[in-house]
């Protein structure tokens, strides 16, 4: 499950001196909210976040990660079973002939509907 995080917006703010003069405070603020914005000139430099809220992150991005490379493994699977299919030594005679009926149905008329 993918944690909640709080809009950066929504985040307890505190200005770059406040963090290094009441360091205390604002680790209790982190604690008790999970996170803080740390501002500079009114303007959002970066977020301190509590450690087991970390922790969650980097086990999301790993679990991603290796849901991504998954996917990516069999895709990279079905394209090599296609590639070979087009490898094998009468792929370019089939291909040529397919290209040569242009479209047009063998003398066989196809087939539909419930009495087929």
């Amino acid at each position: 499950m993918i944690t909640e995080l709080p809009d950066i917006q929504d985040l307890p703010r505190q200005n770059a001196s406040q963090v290094k003069n009441k360091w205390g405070e604002v680790l209790r603020q982190v604690r008790q909210s999970g996170s803080v914005a740390i501002t500079n000139h009114s303007t959002v430099d970066m977020v301190l976040l509590d450690a087991d809220t970390y922790q969650r992150l980097t086990e999301e991005i790993h679990m991603l990660n290796s849901r991504d490379r998954n996917v990516l493994d069999e895709l990279a699977h079905r394209f090599e079973a296609r590639l070979e299919v087009l490898e094998q030594p009468d792929v370019r005679q089939k291909v040529e002939a397919l290209f040569e009926t242009k479209g047009k149905l063998d003398a066989h008329r196809p087939k539909a509907g419930v009495s087929f």
